[in-house]
């Protein structure tokens, strides 16, 4: 098999976990910055990988840039697989938005345990949990301030890619007892013939 020179981040696919950059805290951007050509890229780049894979967050770690910043994204009702699933977790439609520099406060301390993954750890899922009620600060992709209470499913997803930008991992909060192969069924059936993919359609 003939390699290619390997790209330079920010990658067209997303970082697995092992690679360093995804265990180091993440750089604050200086917002001046945000209209130049380095970070117009990035921002490019995040908002095509998330277009592309379908995927409901993503941050500039997980493309190999160690910046303060992510993409969110969420389907609506009509358009999401599983509708009960969808009430029963609180889920609400994201349209596709860049946060940088995000911060968050916590207005609800309940928590409430689930099922997360993860596009940097492929294949696998475990349970945490994540408090309920969030506020999430930062700036828009033209650097204008921006504000949003995101709870339920949304407040979780926050949460995931917050997580991210400090250099962890779902794993680092989840119960270890939970994780598990999304398609240890599909290796038993296929008896070990299967594969992972870890591109995406350019």
């Amino acid at each position: 098999m003939v390699l290619r020179n390997p790209q330079a981040p920010p990658y067209n696919h997303i970082v697995q976990i092992g690679d360093p950059v995804l265990r180091r805290k993440a750089k604050t951007i200086d917002p001046s910055a945000i209209p130049e050509e380095p970070m117009q890229k990035l921002l490019s780049r995040l908002y095509h990988v998330m277009r592309t894979s379908g995927i409901a967050g993503l941050s500039a770690p997980q493309l190999g840039v160690s910046l303060r910043v992510f993409a969110i994204q969420f389907p609506s009702k009509r358009n999401y697989e599983f509708p009960l699933l969808y009430e029963k977790r609180q889920m609400e439609y994201i349209p596709l938005q860049v946060w940088i520099n995000p911060q968050m406060k916590i207005l609800d301390y309940t928590k409430v345990t689930d099922e997360e993954s993860c596009e940097s750890m492929v294949g696998y899922s475990a349970e945490l949990p994540r408090y309920t009620k969030v506020l999430l600060t930062g700036l828009d992709h033209e650097g204008k301030e921006k504000k949003w209470e995101a709870k339920g499913w949304s407040a979780r997803i926050v949460q995931h890619e917050m997580d991210h930008l400090e250099g962890k991992f779902y794993t680092d909060l989840m119960n270890p007892e939970t994780l598990c192969c999304v398609h240890w069924d599909a290796v038993n059936k296929m008896e070990g013939r299967i594969f992972t993919t870890y591109m995406i359609n350019k």
